[in-house]
């Protein structure tokens, strides 16, 4: 009887360890590679937790979808490696759609971005034309860098030098400082910037670089996951959420930007 008692416990304990590792099986980690230096779609808070649009959205993706999101900073040049390699599912931090179709599979845009020049107020730097011979700077492998080397190469070609650094943050305290004139950058990053740090001290110029489309990279091929996650957005667009979670960033033009639910 206490040979026939054991077997059953031991069969009863098998049964849960497979139940229980069954249950971790069908648990999804949703590995999202982002800029931790690109507000406000992504950075780091004066708490140390990393914030932004961007992950807030994938943070309601995932709920609805009973999945764990993992928030991966990543350098932003090493972004086609993480990817490929498979330590990322994919690429959500106010990534420009235009010119890379082909690289990734994407979502449907959901961003209408531009790119522009920030200066200081008292720079007198009022036009494209007022450039000319100046030291202009802006983030390495960004949609501005692809813009100024690409539809307006004569633009680049008139400053004094086009610096690249690692991130916006950077380009500001040049900017501030005096050794840069000007930064070419995404207009809600230009925003959120000039907000935080004193609206009254920068001039947004009205002339734009380029406009393009943020979407969400998957890895090539990758249809299934992509397919699941624009669902949900579609549904988040169609229910008011995306409007609700942009509205928290109003102070960087997100909700009038929005390209889903419109």
């Amino acid at each position: 009887m206490k040979k026939k008692l054991a077997v059953i416990l031991t069969i009863i304990m098998a049964v849960s360890m497979l139940a229980a590792c069954g249950g971790k099986d069908k648990e999804k980690e949703f590995v999202v590679g982002f800029d931790a230096s690109f507000p406000p779609f992504g950075y780091k808070d004066e708490a140390g937790e990393y914030v932004g649009f961007d992950l807030d959205l994938a943070e309601e993706v995932c709920k609805r979808n009973d999945w764990t999101l993992k928030k991966q900073p990543i350098e932003w040049d090493s972004k086609d490696m993480e990817i490929n390699s498979g330590t990322i599912d994919c690429i959500w931090n106010g990534f420009t759609i235009n010119g890379r179709e082909d690289d990734y599979t994407w979502t449907k845009p959901y961003i209408n971005n531009k790119q522009v020049i920030v200066t200081m107020k008292d720079a007198n730097i009022t036009s494209f034309a007022d450039l000319a011979g100046k030291i202009v700077e802006t983030q390495t492998d960004s949609s501005a860098l692809h813009a100024l080397n690409e539809d307006q190469k004569a633009l680049k070609d008139s400053f004094a030098k086009l610096t690249e650094v690692p991130e916006y943050n950077t380009a500001f305290m040049d900017l501030e400082s005096g050794a840069c004139e000007a930064i070419a950058l995404d207009i809600g990053v230009a925003y959120h910037q000039v907000n935080t740090r004193g609206a009254d001290k920068f001039t947004i110029l009205d002339e734009e670089i380029s406009s393009e489309q943020y979407g969400i990279g998957f890895k090539k091929g990758n249809d299934e996951l992509r397919d699941q996650v624009q669902k949900t957005l579609d549904e988040m667009a169609e229910d008011g959420t995306l409007l609700k979670i942009a509205e928290k960033y109003e102070d960087s033009g997100i909700p009038g930007a929005l390209a889903l639910g419109k």
